[in-house]
């Protein structure tokens, strides 16, 4: 049962009936929640044909819905729009489509594909906190595009060459001595994440000996020893010195290594990898026949350049003049290498932070100028950064808070807080390990995805762990108590067949306003979608498990003596599980069968 088209079905004829015309393109919304009812037909549009105020014309259709369509139960007006109660009836088979249908919440292939970038770490660092926010951003907004009914490439390019890498690769040659995760026991991202921030110690510490010998701050960071060597590393590795990349080659080792590790207890993955080492030279050869066609310029000092500045931007480096590639060579051959990969693709996504919301203006742009007509369906799906109580976080400086440490934190606190409840009797140890992770994971990426993306955030790890309010966990148990309910209706032998619903002629408000909130999970995939926005999904799966509650607290549903009630209750609660369920994977987000 479609509901959406069933209703507008009914309204046409409505139209059609009460104003002798028709009408195809329908305003049908949610109702607002201080109104009474579930769908609003949008009133004002529909002057035209009826001739009529908004007001009258509201009150004209929903007089004729009540009297001659079998779906509306009641209707109120509020100025131009028409707030409508659907009869029980409709509800009771709302919920035999829903509970019928094992696909409910995957709408039918569509035939098209798309690709979704997320992660793109750099090789000389762990990943951080707001790693956390991309990677689970990404490969929700990847989980809901498939569940919309898009085939999906997930991919990530991982940035394994420039001088930031030379930098931790610097400090590892001067101050090593030949130290290996073997050897440290220091996890391999870790270990590569530890030079970087020895380098930058060093590089201040050098920079104010200069300073003190009578060098200016721009001239002290140009000449310190150590930036000078990460300098001819970067020059070598592009010569390809054979010493140079065995290095290159043994540090990133260690950190895919690592990489590996952290993505694996995210619960993330991903189609292909692309390697910025791959894909600059791609780039700057495409920069060089700009070039040649004038689309490009070269400066004095042999840079090569783009002007935007009739564009509304200004003048952007594509090569600097030693010829060294910058991050726009490498993305813009990443965006060309893509397309090849996969023609048939209707866009690609990158999930970046706002911070980089110029780069990619230009670099589409970029793309445009150089006769690529793929370049408008690239979209850049920005977030804000995530803040903590304690300030920003820097990686050179070393105050990151480290995604693994992180992860494992909550873990250990939704460990304490289960403990402390005492609700482990009869599971071992290997299952409550297991719930604690669920636990913590699901804490930690729904705080993290139910803020909308665009804005920025402060991450609260006591707040995200509470079993009440707006939390995962919250979320989690709501399931966990619905399953239990399920598991004792099977201990009483209480089957539920489609003809036992069909007995049901009245319902209680709790039925009614939760029923309309699953009715709607398809029509909220769509706009999560649409808004690349798994905080529509997180909000939505929120509002089911509170509106689920508060049934659950006015409706004793094994007190109930009428057995047809009982086993429409039995149904309703089963729907409602596999909704949350449903809406929590599509948010990389698993649920507990027991809490």
């Amino acid at each position: 049962m479609n509901l959406d088209l069933l209703l507008r079905s009914e309204i046409q004829k409505a139209v059609t009936a009460v104003f002798d015309q028709s009408v195809d393109n329908l305003q049908i919304q949610p109702t607002n929640a201080e109104f009474e009812g579930s769908h609003t037909l949008v009133c004002f549009p529909l002057t035209k044909v009826s001739r009529k105020g908004p007001e009258e014309t509201a009150k004209l259709v929903g007089e004729y819905l009540l009297q001659n369509s079998g779906i509306v139960r009641q209707y109120n007006v509020v100025k131009g729009f028409l707030n409508l109660s659907l009869s029980d009836s409709v509800w009771v088979e709302v919920l035999h489509s829903i509970a019928s249908n094992p696909n409910y919440g995957q709408l039918p292939d569509n035939g098209q594909e798309i690709m979704i970038e997320y992660s793109s770490p750099n090789t000389n660092k762990p990943l951080h906190l707001g790693h956390l926010r991309n990677n689970f951003l990404g490969y929700s907004v990847s989980e809901i595009y498939k569940a919309n009914g898009y085939k999906v490439h997930k991919v990530q390019i991982i940035n394994d060459r420039g001088i930031h890498i030379c930098k931790s690769m610097a400090a590892w040659k001067l101050f090593g001595h030949g130290e290996t995760p073997q050897s440290s026991g220091i996890k391999g991202d870790h270990l590569v994440g530890k030079y970087y921030v020895i380098f930058d110690k060093t590089y201040k510490s050098q920079i104010a000996e200069l300073m003190a010998n009578g060098l200016s701050e721009e001239e002290a960071g140009k000449q310190a020893p150590i930036i000078q060597l990460a300098s001819e590393m970067l020059r070598l590795w592009e010569q390809k010195d054979a010493e140079t990349i065995a290095l290159w080659k043994t540090m990133n080792g260690w950190v895919y290594e690592g990489f590996g590790a952290t993505y694996k207890r995210m619960g993330v993955d991903f189609e292909k990898l692309y390697y910025e080492s791959d894909t600059y030279l791609l780039g700057k050869e495409i920069v060089m026949h700009g070039l040649e066609k004038g689309i490009f310029f070269k400066k004095e000092d042999g840079s090569v350049w783009v002007d935007l500045t009739s564009d509304g931007l200004d003048q952007k480096v594509l090569l600097r003049a030693d010829g060294t590639s910058v991050y726009m060579t490498q993305d813009i051959g990443t965006a060309i290498l893509r397309f090849k990969d996969f023609p048939r693709i209707s866009g690609q996504v990158y999930t970046v932070g706002n911070e980089q919301e110029y780069h990619f203006k230009v670099l589409f742009l970029i793309l445009s100028k150089l006769g690529y007509d793929w370049a408008k369906r690239c979209f850049h799906l920005s977030y804000g950064m995530v803040d903590l109580p304690t300030g920003k976080m820097k990686s050179r400086e070393g105050t990151v808070v480290d995604a693994d440490d992180l992860m494992q934190e909550m873990h250990e606190e939704a460990e304490k807080q289960t403990r402390e409840l005492g609700k482990l009797e009869g599971v071992s140890e290997e299952d409550a390990q297991k719930l604690f992770e669920m636990i913590g994971m699901g804490a930690l990426k729904f705080f993290l995805l139910k803020v909308d993306p665009k804005k920025r955030m402060l991450f609260d790890p006591n707040e995200s762990i509470q079993l009440q309010g707006f939390t995962g966990p919250f979320i989690q148990y709501t399931h966990a108590r619905i399953k239990a309910i399920l598991r004792k209706a099977e201990s009483l032998n209480i089957q539920v067949n489609a003809s036992d619903l069909k007995g049901i002629t009245s319902l209680e408000p709790a039925e009614r306003e939760g029923l309309s909130l699953i009715s709607a999970f398809e029509n909220k995939l769509k706009d999560a979608a649409k808004d690349y926005s798994p905080s529509i999904l997180a909000n939505y799966a929120f509002e089911v498990a509170k509106a689920y509650n508060q049934f659950y607290q006015s409706i004793p549903i094994f007190n109930e003596e009428n057995q047809a009630k009982l086993k429409f209750r039995i149904a309703f609660s089963y729907a409602v599980a596999n909704v949350i369920k449903r809406s929590m994977k599509l948010l990389g987000i698993e649920v507990p069968e027991r809490m």
